[in-house]
């Protein structure tokens, strides 16, 4: 019985392909397994649909010590939040929190913290609220889209 458990270790959910590409995908859990074309379809239209669009940041030198300025949208000149998403994009999100009756369904996201060996945390992802709708009161943060107003210059 090992050896028919074995064979599906590499099975893509989405195409039924076998193929060494084929891994556990997302950041929670491990989603699903998908070889790597599948999974990027797959994250790619859950990107568009969620609006997580936003380019990933750039990585940091752990050793570099100098100040590091929040991302600024080119359209409203905001601040922003840039955080990876639990499928492997990246959203812009508010620099505020709101309680859920202020923000449309569609921009409603949170923040949560992997969880991790050590005590310390070391990976926070924005994870959209879908499901179960929060309280009317309870905290999300709203995508920047929603937020961002452009300069009169470009209406």
């Amino acid at each position: 019985m090992g050896a028919i458990r074995d064979r599906d270790t590499h099975l893509c959910h989405r195409c039924g392909v076998t193929s060494p590409t084929v891994r556990g995908r997302g950041r929670i859990d491990l989603m699903t397994r998908f070889c790597e074309t599948c999974w990027n379809v797959f994250a790619n239209e859950m990107a568009v649909t969620d609006g997580a669009t936003a380019p990933q940041r750039p990585d940091t030198d752990p050793d570099d010590v100098s100040w590091i300025e929040p991302p600024i949208c080119s359209r409203c000149g905001a601040f922003v939040r840039i955080y990876p998403t639990t499928y492997d994009r990246w959203v812009s999100l508010a620099t505020v929190e709101m309680p859920a009756k202020a923000v449309p369904e569609p921009f409603r996201w949170r923040l949560m913290r992997l969880p991790d060996l050590s005590r310390v945390t070391t990976e926070i992802v924005a994870v959209r609220v879908r499901g179960v709708d929060p309280l009317p009161g309870e905290p999300v943060v709203p995508a920047h889209r929603m937020m961002c107003v452009p300069e009169w210059g470009e209406l």
